[in-house]
């Protein structure tokens, strides 16, 4: 589990494809398992493995465009998607970003990322790494500095319906 900076908020994460790593992100959060996790990607081929795959090919086009603004899209999961990504919802959490690190990441390792914000649950996002250590102590792998330009949450859809969530 690592510390980095994303297109939106201070964030946590670790490889979709790593149950343990998964686990161990709940276990830091103090997370409630009925919540999901956000599936971030370069390119929408590395959350293909957790979506429905009876989704309609224009939705899946849409889900892989960049938006102007950060864009979480809420997403029919397939039925092999773990819980500890979808939580207790039918829907998957998918944000496609062109950030370079995630880039890299996605790149290097074949996987999406789980993504959630760099805080215990129900607490103020950590902002510095003097924050993130109050939280997290010495239990990350590895963590870089936020940005400063990181501060708002994405916009959240749902790509069926098109209804705005936040």
């Amino acid at each position: 589990v690592i510390a980095h900076p994303t297109d939106t908020v201070y964030g946590l994460a670790c490889l979709a494809n790593n149950p343990s790593a998964i686990k161990e992100l709940i276990d830091l959060k103090k997370r409630d398992l009925d919540k999901g996790f956000i599936l971030l990607a370069s390119d929408v081929e590395y959350v293909l493995p957790y979506i429905d795959a009876n989704l309609d090919i224009n939705l899946i086009n849409r889900l892989g465009q960049l938006t102007s603004v950060p864009t979480t899209y809420l997403v029919p999961k397939s039925e092999s998607t773990s819980s500890l990504i979808s939580g207790s919802s039918d829907l998957v959490a998918v944000r496609i970003t062109s950030d370079p690190l995630v880039r890299y990441f996605c790149e290097n390792t074949d996987s999406a990322l789980i993504s959630t914000s760099a805080n215990l649950q129900g607490q103020k996002v950590a902002s510095n790494m003097t924050e993130l250590k109050a939280y997290f102590n010495e239990s990350l792998s590895y963590a870089l500095p936020p940005n400063k330009y990181n501060s708002e949450p994405s916009i959240i859809i749902d790509l069926v319906t098109g209804k705005r969530h936040r």
